[in-house]
């Protein structure tokens, strides 16, 4: 899959998306702040999320619109007043963009409805994101597939069965590149709830590559993640979590997201293939193994016994397995302590049974 020029997949360092979310905190100066400091962390894209507090809820009070889960970085919270205060205004999306473009990052966005998906054409985005929560919305799923840009399906919450029925709606109405993540909808997700495993499996059920959307702390479980085969780490990100903010919480901050950037990067060097033997890097490591030395001053002619032997570093002699086999030989010339033994250099111990 190409997004931007940029190839996504298993034969390519992790795509690592930072997610602006809310944490503009209604700044435009901040939010352009926070387009700055994921370039500088080497992020491949800043991505934002395009709705209002219209096209997502109702501006009403009944039960459902204000959040009542206990423990939730939101409770009491009323639908349409967090959304309103989430939001990222529609006239910034340009000028965020633009900077973007000036850092070397793609900019894409979460639609959640069909004006956000009309809208986000006009501006030529590179890729679409889908959240969990719109997973199972198929008639949004088929607008955004019907665009022709590579789809970034969060699957948080989802059945095997629902995923299914994304995807091959996904791929009906015309989406060819196409990224399932694996995602803990809770904010924020803890380690144990993360089920990493599912990866490989959904890879396998879907024919597709998988990523991981992360809302745990840290980089553990990305790292984790990318050694599973992910191919695209998502992160939520911030300038600073002292600062606050709707999603700040289980945000990044810059240095976390470098942090990021580089470890996903090592996890995915580090996989390697499956192979065995010195690889070409570890050859000059071969002379530490340990050898068979001759560890006494010997004379032609005379014999060798286990205590002129032993199995020691650098590894210039007889490998240790030969050890036993050398005591009885006879050595065929003068030797100084510290010679590595070789076949060469002695006559091997007539076989009795040879003589018979």
């Amino acid at each position: 899959m190409l997004i931007g020029g940029r190839a996504v997949g298993p034969d390519h360092r992790p795509y690592v998306i930072a997610e602006m979310s809310g944490n503009h905190n209604r700044s435009l100066e901040r939010a352009l702040a926070i387009v700055d400091a994921a370039a500088d962390a080497g992020a491949d894209a800043i991505k934002l999320q395009t709705y209002t507090a219209d096209t997502m809820t109702l501006d009403v009070d009944m039960p459902g619109f204000v959040i009542e889960q206990p423990g939730s970085l939101w409770a009491g919270r009323r639908l349409h007043d967090l959304y309103n205060e989430a939001h990222t205004p529609w006239d910034w999306h340009a000028p965020l963009m633009a900077r973007a473009r000036e850092r070397g990052l793609h900019c894409f966005s979460t639609p959640f409805d069909d004006t956000a998906v009309d809208f986000l054409e006009s501006l030529d985005v590179p890729a679409y994101k889908i959240a969990s929560f719109e997973c199972t919305d198929l008639p949004l799923i088929r607008k955004v597939a019907a665009t022709g840009k590579p789809m970034i399906v969060s699957t948080g919450m989802a059945t095997l069965a629902e995923i299914d029925e994304t995807v091959r709606t996904a791929r009906a109405a015309g989406c060819r590149d196409l990224v399932l993540l694996k995602c803990t909808s809770t904010y924020p997700a803890t380690p144990e709830n993360s089920n990493l495993r599912s990866i490989p499996v959904m890879r396998e059920a879907f024919g597709c590559d998988v990523g991981l959307s992360d809302h745990t702390m840290g980089c553990g479980a990305a790292v984790a993640a990318v050694a599973l085969g992910a191919v695209l780490v998502e992160k939520h990100f911030t300038l600073s979590r002292a600062e606050g903010g709707v999603d700040s919480a289980f945000s990044l901050e810059p240095a976390e997201l470098a942090q990021l950037r580089t470890e996903t990067e090592r996890a995915w060097q580090a996989m390697g293939s499956a192979r065995f033997g010195a690889s070409v890097a570890e050859q000059g490591s071969l002379q530490f193994r340990r050898s068979v030395y001759i560890v006494q001053d010997m004379k032609a002619g005379e014999v060798l016994t286990r205590a002129h032997l032993r199995a020691i570093r650098p590894g210039f002699g007889l490998p240790p397995r030969e050890l036993e086999a050398l005591v009885g030989c006879t050595v065929l010339r003068d030797v100084k302590r510290g010679t590595p033994t070789s076949w060469a250099l002695l006559q091997r111990q007539a076989d009795p049974a040879a003589t018979h």
